[in-house]
């Protein structure tokens, strides 16, 4: 079972985003949960800066040995900025995925819903929700 930070809020769809509570701008990356599912990841496809999104729409692609599977916004919001290390090197998401792994960012529009707490993420991966 991997590390869960406890700093971070997550989603069912296993992103991660940091800085909900005190930040209009938020971080976004995959969880280790799920970098451990996929597997060696290989390509990362990661939204255009300036795109505005809907919470829950696919923003891009992560592409591993195993299979491919669709990123999605926690937040909706504007894409502000990507992380151009992890579309050079998308191995950071298996290697980093809650420092150097991260893939974008938002400024936040509207207040998010459905986001999990450490503890229920917990108990989503450990199959006890």
């Amino acid at each position: 079972m991997s590390n869960i930070p406890d700093d971070l809020s997550y989603t069912k769809e296993h992103e991660w985003v940091r800085g909900v509570e005190d930040s209009i701008t938020v971080t976004i990356g995959i969880t280790a949960y799920a970098a451990e599912a996929l597997g060696d990841v290989v390509f990362v496809q990661l939204p255009e800066v300036g795109t505005s999104v809907e919470q829950g729409d696919s923003v891009g692609e992560v592409e591993s040995t195993k299979s491919v599977n669709e990123i999605y916004s926690p937040v909706g919001g504007e894409i502000t900025e990507v992380n151009q290390a992890i579309a050079d090197d998308p191995s950071l998401a298996n290697s980093d995925p809650y420092g150097e792994g991260w893939m974008f960012k938002v400024r936040v529009e509207g207040d998010p819903e459905d986001l999990l707490t450490p503890e229920e993420y917990t108990a989503l991966t450990s199959g006890d929700s």
